[in-house]
């Protein structure tokens, strides 16, 4: 049996998608050809609308009912493994690497041009309401809303609550709980969650994955 190099192919852009935007041109054509009908599938289905020269894994699972769309800018790409659950927006070349968990709650997730979110990061724009007089799970949920800026780096693991918003520029250390607004350019680690540093004082610091 000859192996199916081109299935295998996909599976490496889904689960790598920073690949399909350096593609070789030999393989640019099926690759894009691909990418059109996975998209066009998603926004037959769902109230989604992507940006141009976007990359969508086929394994991730998108929900977008009316009036809780899923938009994304132009050059975005979402790896294989997510789930996202609107209201959320995405600006420019937003980066979401594979096993994230996001929803939107009512008050919905925005993330600005140009951020990148590791593996399994988790966004919650939503909590659910927690009086001792009655189970949690039949009390009514709230929602403010997540904000995130622009040249954000999320790293892998972390989670981020409702309410939150993340100023530009600002990253995000792997496994850290963002429960608080953070400031523009600051580095930002721990749970409970500490500033450390300022982007702009060029700080060595070994603290997140390269891929994203």
């Amino acid at each position: 049996m000859t192996p199916d190099y081109r299935a295998q192919h996909k599976k490496r852009l889904s689960w790598m998608p920073w690949l399909y935007f350096s593609l070789k041109e030999k393989h640019q054509a099926w690759a894009h050809s691909w990418q059109q009908e996975v998209q066009a599938h998603f926004c037959a289905v769902e109230t989604i609308r992507f940006g141009d020269n976007c990359f969508v894994a086929p394994e991730t699972e998108l929900f977008a009912e009316p009036g809780r769309d899923i938009i994304t800018g132009n050059q975005c790409m979402i790896a294989a493994g997510c789930f996202l659950h609107g209201p959320i927006t995405l600006g420019n070349e937003v980066a979401i690497n594979h096993g994230c968990s996001f929803d939107g709650g009512a008050q919905g997730i925005v993330i600005g041009d140009q951020t990148r979110i590791a593996n399994n990061v988790t966004i919650y724009a939503f909590n659910h309401g927690m009086a001792p007089n009655q189970a949690i799970y039949r009390q009514k949920s709230h929602s403010r809303g997540v904000r995130i800026g622009k040249d954000v780096w999320i790293g892998a693991q972390a989670g981020i609550v409702d309410g939150v918003t993340i100023g530009d520029h600002a990253v995000i250390g792997m496994g850290c709980i963002v429960s608080q607004n953070v400031p523009n350019w600051a580095i930002v680690v721990g749970n409970p969650m500490r500033i450390i540093g300022d982007r702009r004082k060029k700080p060595e610091l070994a603290l997140f994955p390269a891929q994203g």
